[in-house]
């Protein structure tokens, strides 16, 4: 059957499921203020694609006075123009690349697909985090804090770190809400390989009921377990190249193995159903992969060249600014006003300039 559901269902459902869980037990006294907590419930910023917030750390802000802070208001429009830039230049030119070759899979070569499948990476990354920018920004105008939702995942350096900073909200509340309850890792390896399997199933199928999402899931568990087997789960928690401009060798080999591992399992959500993935991995993995043909004749909006060249400036910003929140939350800070004004402009003409056909954002159908 075909059912429409309300946009962001399953966002929503689980911010108030954490209110449920948490008044039952008794980290929470239940509300009565009717108007704060339906409020909370459809707070519009977040409301159709997260962060996914908890009712302890946000519920309590409705009860406050808030007043107009400038320093906030900066803050959260520098937030909004660095989400947008990774929506409209990053997430929609790589989501016409992506689609492009995605759809035409039999009529590409390995390396045109294995640069589809690095596209759609990005675009995802665009697409989610650049909303979650966007709506953390327009809180922030408002008075309001939202916790950070991503902490630039593709520098991690293994897959337990990448899932510490991808989509944070949502990986918080299974890990407080399904894996902990379940034994967390605080039990035999047995069981905590059974319940890392949980939750990465439960992740997938979160996304959709559809044996993509499922395999997609599955991988990451596996990428997963052994980390948790040998106790490594939780080697990398700063940031890479903490207080260095460049990252060791070891450090990059780490980074680039990691990405590659999460641009593999990408290509299981972004396929249209299994044969569809495995018909795309199959021919990666041939003699094709070494031949490397244009890919302008797909008839894409951005010349994949040019939306290279595009990704190395953004991969440079968000490494440059990879300490904190987001990007530029601190870049140009303490340059004079005309050259702070300047990059912020810049980066204006940008999205007008280099903006993408217009693509509804991924996690809308979530």
């Amino acid at each position: 059957m075909n059912i429409i559901l309300p946009v962001g269902i399953s966002f929503y459902t689980f911010q108030t499921l954490s209110y449920t869980i948490d008044v039952y037990k008794r980290k929470l006294e239940p509300t009565k203020d009717f108007v704060a907590f339906s409020a909370f419930v459809s707070f519009f910023p977040q409301l159709v694609a997260g962060p996914i917030e908890r009712a302890t750390h946000l519920l309590p802000q409705f009860y406050k006075k808030r007043s107009f802070d400038y320093t906030k208001a900066a803050d959260g429009m520098r937030q909004i123009l660095w989400g947008l830039f990774k929506k409209i230049v990053i997430a929609d030119n790589c989501a016409d690349l992506a689609n492009q070759i995605f759809n035409n899979s039999n009529d590409v070569n390995g390396s045109s697909l294995v640069l589809g499948a690095i596209f759609f990476t990005f675009q995802i990354y665009g697409d989610f985090s650049g909303y979650s920018d966007i709506a953390i920004g327009t809180s922030r105008l408002f008075g309001f804090d939202l916790m950070q939702n991503f902490a630039f995942p593709y520098f991690s350096r293994d897959m337990a770190e990448f899932w510490r900073r991808w989509h944070i909200s949502l990986s918080t509340w299974f890990r407080d809400y399904l894996y902990i309850p379940l034994g967390g890792s605080r039990v035999n390896k047995g069981r905590a390989i059974r319940n890392t399997f949980i939750i990465f199933i439960v992740s997938g199928f979160w996304h959709g009921a559809n044996w993509t999402f499922i395999v997609w899931g599955l991988l990451n568990a596996l990428y997963f377990i052994p980390l948790l087997v040998t106790g490594k789960n939780r080697n990398n928690l700063n940031i890479a190249a903490h207080g260095k401009w460049l990252p060791s060798l070891k450090e990059l080999l780490q980074i680039l193995l990691t990405f590659s591992l999460t641009v593999f399992a990408w290509i299981f959500f972004r396929a249209e159903n299994i044969h569809h993935a495995f018909e795309i991995i199959l021919n990666i993995f041939s003699k094709d992969i070494f031949i490397f043909n244009r890919v302008d004749f797909l008839g894409s909006y951005m010349h994949p060249v040019k939306m290279l060249a595009l990704l190395a400036v953004f991969i440079l910003m968000e490494w440059i600014g990879r300490n904190d929140k987001y990007a530029i939350e601190r870049l140009a800070l303490n340059w004079k006003r005309p050259l702070r004004y300047a990059l912020y402009y810049v980066i204006l003409i940008a999205i007008f300039e280099f903006s993408g056909k217009e693509q509804e954002f991924i996690y809308f159908q979530f």
